[in-house]
């Protein structure tokens, strides 16, 4: 359906439901006054409309995956660089090259000074929490959520080996990922602009 049809579609249901809700698309309005809507009566309306369903618990756990820069929300689990290496090659290096610094996506790894200007984990990103944060909600791009806990703290650890921020025997974890300090991070100063419109 092109987007002419899905309009004509979208305004029949709507004329439709208003119809049915006992109520006229516009109403009618004196001479010189603009025409509004009338307000549909709710009085008869089931309780339910029988879309979709309460959402349990487990759930709302399930999508509540938001990691905070101080680490607040990282699950248990951990991984070095050496394990990482192995997730990576089998789940990430077709999009990001054998070493995540060749592509054809994203160039991953990058340190400070590159002299390519690509915006890369070691160059560029503030906190590493992040980094846990993306690889958890977004990869692979073709299974995104598929990976373990342990697979993600693996991959971190790899790429933050790769782009010389840790060593190859640092364990990453809950406690050890919000201790790492990114190059980049003295790069990022907070707004603290005054006099104007303020987003905080």
């Amino acid at each position: 359906m092109n987007n002419q049809g899905l309009f004509y579609f979208l305004l029949c249901v709507w004329l439709i439901a208003m119809t049915s809700c006992g109520s006229s698309p516009v109403g009618t309005a004196a001479p010189g006054k603009l025409a509004t809507a009338s307000t549909p009566d709710t009085s008869n309306w089931p309780s339910s409309f029988a879309f979709g369903h309460t959402a349990s618990a487990s759930y709302i756990d399930s999508i509540d995956i938001d990691i905070a820069p101080d680490g607040k929300g990282l699950p248990a689990g951990s991984g070095t660089a050496t394990e990482g290496q192995t997730v990576y090659a089998v789940k990430c290096a077709a999009c990001h090259g054998k070493t995540g610094a060749e592509g054809p996506f994203q160039k991953l790894v990058g340190a400070m000074g590159d002299t390519t200007k690509a915006k890369t984990i070691g160059n560029y990103w503030p906190y590493a929490t992040t980094l846990y944060d993306y690889i958890r909600r977004a990869m692979p791009f073709n299974e995104p959520g598929s990976l373990t806990n342990a697979e993600v703290y693996q991959l971190t650890a790899y790429l933050l080996h790769a782009n010389q921020i840790i060593d190859a025997t640092t364990v990453i974890d809950a406690g050890s990922l919000p201790q790492v300090q990114m190059p980049a991070r003295a790069l990022f100063v907070n707004d603290d602009r005054k006099g104007g419109p303020e987003i905080r």
